[in-house]
């Protein structure tokens, strides 16, 4: 009985081990378009972008609503305590002293609807409307430039991903090199043909790559997470980068080109152009504080008083004008509040378009520097393989030191790094360029 039961636990302990085994190792296929396609769905920001163009249709909705009629229904039951009734009616005064007969009224019970639709009021609602759907624009341009923003950041994640996979491969070949040669060391120290010290050394760099390989595994799981985080999936998927993506040779246009596009189809250029035309439209609005309201009105009244007076079919129809004398001579503040409204909108363009102008050449001169970059490092990548090859050519003929051939070693290693990060570097400097341009979901 026993048996069987630690049977159960050692077959129930197999299966949650290779269940999460399995679920450890899904791995994902992902290319940059698909990172980016997840990334839109899945975005926090976008879906907060969303619900402010929401509140901006509803907003121009309520606008729209003021050209509707307003209908007001009111209705009140009183309770009257010893009301004292004096009707100064003819038949009282002409009959010469004899009894009063004023009702005796406890209670009263009314009703009253009001029809209004205006006709003029002085521009309040067009403009209001016209203000409202500037706005709604803006609100869209905002989330298209944030749209923009979440893809920049799901090519830098990317592109991180990637650096971190090629620092492990870099690394992971360096370490077999390095265990090889441990080897090879080993015997010819046995065989006493190498220094012990020497053999130390050999075995103190296997040692470091040993930990540079951890710490660039640990930097890929935490590049990994992010990027799963990103993208809306499980945190344990393993992606799979294409490194295609980071072959690619990308012409550039001149510095001149770049920043008229920036200014022509940079989101935030054109969200703020929308509220500059709102904060006009305020100040339009504002100026109609000064005119009158104009709206035909109507209504019905219905009452009863018990031992008084019913009232039945009152309707009254008509045209109703409103205007505010007091804004002859008060002062329009909100007039006052709109120019200074529009006065920073206008000061805000203009630092806007400095910024600009300052980010597309920053991201420019950034993309020709990491292309002069990509050119020294393949020098450098080639000068530290032929360094290598004779430094170990002068080892094997005892010309020179282990110390020197464990530097040189060093050197290509770093040289490979050096070269693989520079080419995903150059193009998440290319695709900040595009961004301060306003060309990267375009591109895509």
């Amino acid at each position: 009985m026993k048996d069987k039961i630690l049977i159960r636990i050692i077959v129930v302990i197999v299966v949650i081990f290779f269940a999460q085994l399995s679920m450890s190792q899904e791995k994902r296929m992902l290319t940059v378009k698909e990172a980016i396609d997840l990334s839109i769905k899945n975005s926090k920001q976008l879906k907060a972008s969303k619900a402010r163009i929401d509140a901006a249709v509803a907003q121009v909705k309520e606008a729209e609503d003021n050209r509707l009629p307003n209908f007001n229904v009111s209705g009140s039951y009183l309770r009257l305590s010893n009301a004292n009734i004096d009707l100064k009616t003819q038949s009282n005064n002409s009959s010469g002293g004899s009894g009063n007969t004023n009702p005796k009224i406890s209670q009263a019970l009314y009703g009253i609807a009001n029809l209004s639709y205006p006709i003029y009021a002085g521009g309040r609602i067009k403009y209001g409307i016209e203000s409202a759907k500037y706005l709604e624009e803006a609100a869209k341009l905002d989330a298209d430039n944030d749209k923009e923003s979440v893809i920049l950041n799901t090519m830098n994640a990317y592109a991180n991903l990637y650096k971190a996979g090629v620092t492990i491969d870099v690394v992971r070949e360096s370490l077999a090199s390095s265990r090889q040669r441990d080897t090879a060391f080993s015997r010819l120290e046995q065989n006493g043909l190498l220094a012990r010290n020497d053999l130390l050394k050999t075995a103190l760099q296997t040692s470091n790559i040993e930990l540079s390989l951890l710490d660039a595994e640990n930097n890929w799981r935490l590049a990994n997470i992010n990027m799963n985080l990103m993208l809306g999936l499980p945190e344990n998927t393993e992606l799979i980068i294409d490194t295609t993506t980071f072959q690619q040779d990308n012409s550039i246009k001149n510095i001149d080109e770049y920043e008229q596009l920036a200014i022509q189809n940079r989101k935030d250029v054109q969200a703020l152009s929308f509220r500059k035309k709102a904060a006009g439209t305020a100040i339009k609005s504002a100026k109609t504080e000064g005119y009158p309201t104009v709206a035909l009105t109507g209504g019905y009244i219905a009452a009863y008083v018990p031992n008084f007076i019913t009232i039945t079919n009152a309707i009254n129809a008509g045209i109703g004008v409103q205007y505010n004398l007091a804004s002859l001579w008060k002062t329009n503040t909100k007039l006052q509040q709109a120019k200074a409204r529009e006065q920073e909108l206008q000061a805000n363009e203009e630092q806007l378009n400095d910024v600009i102008r300052l980010q597309v050449n920053q991201d420019y001169q950034n993309y020709l520097l990491s292309q002069k970059k990509i050119e020294v490092y393949q020098k450098a990548l080639q000068q530290a393989a032929e360094n290598f090859r004779i430094t170990k050519n002068k080892y094997n003929n005892s010309l020179v030191t282990v110390t020197e051939l464990l530097d040189a070693d060093v050197a290509l290693v770093q040289a490979k790094l050096n070269l693989s990060v520079s080419k995903a570097d150059a193009i998440q400097a290319y695709n900040k360029l595009l961004y301060t341009t306003g060309l990267l979901n375009r591109s895509e």
